[in-house]
């Protein structure tokens, strides 16, 4: 299921999301001030939306039910109120132009947008040639790894966006698809472990990638580095790194090469941020 399906079923399984907290609150001033966990911040998707209105119906719901076979398997309580919602016997979720948002306010206070800025200022601060390049990044991470090294590549080659010394910055989140037996990492680490196989043995890009949460997947780290020594320096560890990858075990790689970043929780997730260095 997309993020979208599943925010319409917590949407209509609950008495506050999707503009209802709005609806409970009217006509009392609302102010609700977000930090954005999700690409691209929209509203009604962030927190699945308690205080803006969303345009999902409870035919919407029921159609993703039969869509992945859910009936038999969600919990009876839930499909009654599906089914109740569908007959007409709830209200819906509060729609555009409803009376319930007429003294709601909703502000967006940081987003992954905000993070890449400050990340780019610091980067010119501290000497570089720096360009954001986009915060919609989305897609398997050791996809968007080549799509890294490639941008540094373009640097190195013809000095665009910038010229080196460089630092190009994406924002986004990226997505790991697990096999069987699945080791330990996230995507920010399965990220940088896939750029070291695209920059086996080359010199001059290093890329970074962090979970600004500080928290990259079930491990202590934020995520990690890697540069052209990196897969000979867990060679030297007697580690494969393709096996890593391919074993989705990227935290023992990464470790072992020094490659791992360890800020500690900050608390605070705006998505994840990518780094590529050129000298």
């Amino acid at each position: 299921a997309t993020i979208n399906e599943i925010n319409c079923l917590r949407k209509h399984c609950s008495a506050v999301k999707g503009g209802q907290l709005a609806r409970a609150a009217a006509p009392a001033t609302l102010l609700t001030l977000v930090l954005s966990d999700v690409v691209g911040s929209p509203l009604d998707v962030i927190g699945s939306g308690p205080t803006v209105p969303d345009a999902s119906t409870w035919a919407d719901a029921w159609a993703i039910v039969e869509r992945y076979a859910l009936a038999d398997t969600l919990p009876d309580a839930i499909v009654a109120r599906l089914r109740a919602g569908l007959a007409g016997d709830l209200p819906d979720t509060p729609k555009p132009n409803d009376p319930a948002f007429a003294r709601s306010r909703t502000v967006v206070i940081a987003d992954n947008r905000v993070a890449a800025l400050a990340a780019l200022a610091k980067a010119r601060e501290s000497g570089f040639n720096a360009q954001l390049l986009t915060t919609f990044v989305q897609g398997e991470a050791a996809q968007i790894a080549k799509v890294a090294v490639a941008l540094g590549r373009e640097v190195q080659e013809s000095g665009h966006p910038v010229a080196a010394p460089a630092c190009l910055i994406l924002g986004g989140e990226t997505t790991v698809t697990l096999g069987d037996n699945p080791g330990r990492g996230g995507r920010n680490q399965e990220l940088a472990l896939a750029a070291a196989l695209e920059l086996e043995g080359s010199t001059g890009i290093t890329v970074v990638s962090l979970a600004t949460d500080g928290t990259d997947g079930p491990t202590d780290s934020a995520g990690g580095m890697a540069d052209g020594g990196t897969v000979a320096r867990g060679s030297a560890a007697g580690l494969d790194a393709a096996d890593h990858l391919r074993r989705h075990d990227a935290y023992p790689f990464l470790a072992a090469t020094g490659d791992l970043l360890m800020t500690g929780p900050t608390q605070t997730n705006v998505n994840d941020l990518i780094f590529v260095f050129v000298r």
